[in-house]
C-alpha cells in the first residue's frame, strides 16, 4: 500500500487471532504494521509478528525487488513488532539495525545477539538521512515499554508513532476508530498517562500531516481529533458526559437496584447511562467505559467477607491503570454482612483525586422502600 510516492505500508493483517496479548478480544483481527521508505537509502521500519515473517519479507521484495534495504529501524521491541529482526538481518547481511540503545539489550535477550558490528544507536533528536527523506528520532520511554522511540520524517511530515495511536482490528476493519483505539489505549497504555503527555508535548512542536502507528490505519485527516482524544485519555480527563454503572448480582436484587438507578438518572435528564454486568462483559470494554465517563457507580454484594470476584477484578484493573479524577457512587447488598462499600473504598484508596458520593445505597437482601429513596438521593447527587 502506497502511503506517499516513496513510503509504503508492508505490514500484515491477522484475521485468525482471537485474543491479543492473550487477553484482549479482537473480533476484527489485528494489524501488525511495518513501513518502508524507498530513497537513495532504503529503510524498513519495524517487523511483524513471528507467524507472518514470510509474508512480510515477500512484501519487502515486492516493493524494492532485488535491492537490499540499508536499515531496519526498530521503534519497539514487543515481539508483535520485533519477532523477525533476526530473519531480516540474516537475509540482508549488509543492513544496519537502528534503534534506542535499550533496544539492543532486549535484542540480546530475544535473539542472543545485540548486533554490535551492525547497529546504529539513536537518541532524542538524532537523525538518519536516507536522501530526500530524513528521520528524526523522538524518545518515548514507557509508552508503553521503556525502550520505545518514535520517528518523524520531515519531508512528508509523517510521524511513525510506535504503539501510540494504535487500535485493535485489521487495517481494513470497517469500524469507527475511536472505540477500538480507546479500548486499546486504556487496556495497554492507560497506566502511563504522564509519559504519553510528555510525548504529546514533543509532538506539538512538529508539523504532522499523517500518523503511522504499529497497529491500525494510517491517520491522515482531522489529526486534531485523534490528538485531542489522546490528550484527554492521557490526562485522565472526561471524554463523554453521563454515568457508567458497573454491577455484579447473584440473585437479581442488586441488578434491580441498578435498573431503578438507571431509570432515575434518565428521567432526571442524564445524557447517557451505560450499564455493565461485570460477570458477562468484555472486561476491557468495561475498563474503557470507566475511563470514558466522569461519574461511575459500583454495585455489588458482600461475598466471602469481601466483594464479588468480578467487581474485585474490575477495581484492580482500574487502580493499576492510575484511575483518577472521577466521582464514584456505591450500591452494596449484604444479607448478613454489609461490608461491600467499605471493601470497595479500601481497594480504591491508592487512587488519587476520587470523590465518593455521600448518598449511597445499602440493600439488605432485596430492595426496600427505604432503598428506593436512597436510589433517588444517589441519582440526584450524581446529576449535580
Amino acid at each position: 500500500m502506497n502511503i506517499t510516492e516513496k513510503i509504503f505500508h508492508i505490514g500484515v493483517n491477522d484475521y485468525t487471532i482471537d485474543l491479543f496479548e492473550g487477553q484482549y478480544k479482537v473480533e476484527h483481527g489485528m494489524a501488525y504494521n511495518s513501513y518502508l521508505i524507498r530513497d537513495e537509502k532504503i529503510a524498513v521500519l519495524d517487523t511483524v509478528d513471528k507467524a507472518f515473517g514470510d509474508e512480510w519479507l515477500d512484501n519487502i521484495t515486492e516493493v524494492i525487488g532485488d535491492r537490499a534495504p540499508d536499515y531496519l529501524v526498530v521503534h519497539h521491541m514487543e515481539p508483535d513488532h520485533s519477532a523477525n529482526i533476526h530473519r531480516f538481518m540474516e537475509k540482508y547481511p549488509e543492513a544496519y539495525v537502528v534503534s534506542n540503545k535499550s533496544s539492543f539489550l532486549m535484542m540480546k535477550q530475544f535473539f542472543g545477539t545485540d548486533y554490535s558490528e551492525r547497529r546504529i544507536a539513536v537518541g532524542e533528536g538524532d537523525s538518519l538521512s536516507l536522501g530526500e527523506h530524513t528521520l528524526t528520532f523522538v524518545t518515548a520511554p514507557m509508552v508503553h515499554w521503556p525502550e520505545v522511540i518514535m520517528s518523524y520524517e520531515s519531508m512528508t511530515k509523517t510521524l511513525f508513532s510506535a504503539d501510540g495511536f494504535g487500535k485493535f482490528g485489521t487495517t481494513d476493519a470497517d469500524e469507527e476508530w475511536a472505540c477500538e483505539a480507546r479500548r486499546y489505549y486504556f487496556g495497554i497504555v492507560g497506566k502511563f498517562g504522564a509519559q504519553v503527555q510528555a510525548v504529546l508535548k514533543k509532538a506539538a512542536g512538529l508539523d504532522i500531516e499523517r500518523i503511522c502507528s504499529l497497529h491500525g490505519p494510517v491517520l491522515s485527516e482531522n489529526l486534531s481529533y485523534y490528538l485531542g482524544l489522546y490528550n484527554t485519555w492521557s490526562s485522565y480527563g472526561v471524554e463523554s458526559e453521563g454515568v457508567a454503572i458497573f454491577y455484579t448480582s447473584v440473585y437479581g436484587n442488586t441488578e434491580s437496584a441498578v435498573r431503578l438507578l438507571e431509570k432515575e438518572l434518565l428521567e432526571a435528564g442524564c445524557p447517557k447511562v451505560c450499564v455493565t454486568n461485570l460477570a458477562r462483559c468484555d472486561m476491557a470494554e468495561a475498563v474503557e467505559d470507566a475511563f470514558r465517563y466522569g461519574k461511575i457507580v459500583l454495585a455489588t454484594t458482600t461475598y466471602n467477607g469481601g466483594i464479588f470476584p468480578f467487581m474485585f477484578e474490575f477495581i484492580h484493573h482500574l487502580t493499576e491503570r492510575n484511575y483518577q479524577n472521577r466521582t464514584i457512587g456505591f450500591i452494596e447488598n449484604g444479607s448478613w454482612a454489609s461490608t461491600a462499600e467499605k471493601k470497595m473504598k479500601e481497594l480504591l484508596c491508592a487512587s488519587k483525586d476520587l470523590t465518593f458520593t455521600e448518598n449511597n445505597v445499602h440493600i439488605k437482601s432485596a430492595v426496600s422502600e427505604e432503598n428506593k429513596e436512597e436510589i433517588k438521593g444517589l441519582a440526584k447527587e450524581l446529576m449535580k
